[in-house]
């Protein structure tokens, strides 16, 4: 875990300009996301091939190889607070944020990206208390948040909702697959996150990272699953919103890898809401901008 926030922690950026509004003040007014009646579907995605590490941009996402897929079937969107409360309502579950509490030495907690203000650079903190339920640590809650994704979860937390939810974390392969088949433009990488007018239209950071935030997407923290357009596949927010755990070990062997890129993602700081973007994290790390979604086989 302590690992795992030292590699999050941004570049301290000279001060003065405008700083983000706080997330709860700039996304109360937004209205948008699938109904609850239309969560929890799932699509078709069919076998076919996939340019892994196309027009690699960072070291880690090469070499670059053609792979062939087998048909499968993932969640149209990122699991969601409702759905893991349905879980943890079920199992009892706790997961690891909130046994970290326990802890004496120096790890207890979860990481939370804290909104600059008064024109101070945004910040990652390790937050006691901060959960699945309290996004933000004590004091705050998932009420009228339930159709944003859950975060604060670490890969093992989402491979047993996995198991109680009769499906798996996707490996890379076929996570990388999904989203690339799905891109407006296969030929642009980029083209899940802006538009050829550079309107975005996923849910990532658009201004200088981490002092402005300018919201031009309508949202400076997580959006509710389905407030973007699908995806050409019918897939929700592959691009952008929060980073996904995937089953696959990244190269160290040690670390998970997690695909998509966040709200967090700028061009100047991050720039991985791509799908061939990858990055590593600590499996029993947790904060404020991963989540994920599952795979089963096709039916």
């Amino acid at each position: 875990m302590k690992r795992a926030i030292l590699i999050l922690l941004p570049l301290l950026l000279a001060t003065g300009c405008k700083p983000a509004v706080e997330a709860e003040k700039s996304d109360a007014k937004v209205s948008c996301g699938l109904s609850v009646a239309k969560q929890g579907g799932w699509v078709k995605i069919p076998a076919g091939s996939v340019v892994l590490g196309q027009d690699p941009y960072f070291p880690e996402e090469g070499p670059t190889m053609r792979v062939q897929v087998t048909g499968f079937e993932m969640q149209a969107h990122e699991v969601t607070n409702r759905e893991f409360a349905a879980f943890v309502a079920a199992k009892a579950y706790v997961t690891d944020a909130e046994k970290s509490l326990t802890r004496t030495d120096g790890g207890a907690g979860s990481a939370v990206f804290e909104i600059g203000k008064n024109g101070q650079p945004g910040q990652w903190k390790l937050v006691p208390g901060a959960t699945w339920k309290a996004p933000l640590g004590p004091g705050s809650s998932i009420i009228g948040q339930e159709d944003k994704p859950v975060i604060h979860v670490s890969r093992q937390d989402a491979k047993a909702y996995a198991a109680w939810a009769g499906g798996r974390l996707p490996n890379e392969v076929e996570w990388e697959y999904a989203a690339q088949s799905g891109l407006p433009d296969q030929a642009n990488t980029r083209s899940g996150a802006y538009d050829p007018q550079k309107k975005p239209i996923a849910n990532t950071w658009q201004g200088l990272f981490p002092i402005l935030d300018e919201g031009a997407d309508g949202f400076q923290s997580t959006a509710p699953v389905g407030c973007f357009p699908p995806s050409k596949l019918g897939l929700y927010d592959m691009i952008g919103n929060v980073w996904e755990w995937t089953e696959t070990p990244f190269q160290d062997g040690v670390s998970g890898t997690v695909k998509g890129g966040s709200w967090l993602c700028s061009d100047n700081f991050c720039g991985r809401y791509r799908p061939q973007a990858r990055q590593p994290q600590d499996t029993d790390f947790s904060s404020n901008h991963i989540g994920f979604r599952l795979v089963r086989d096709a039916r």
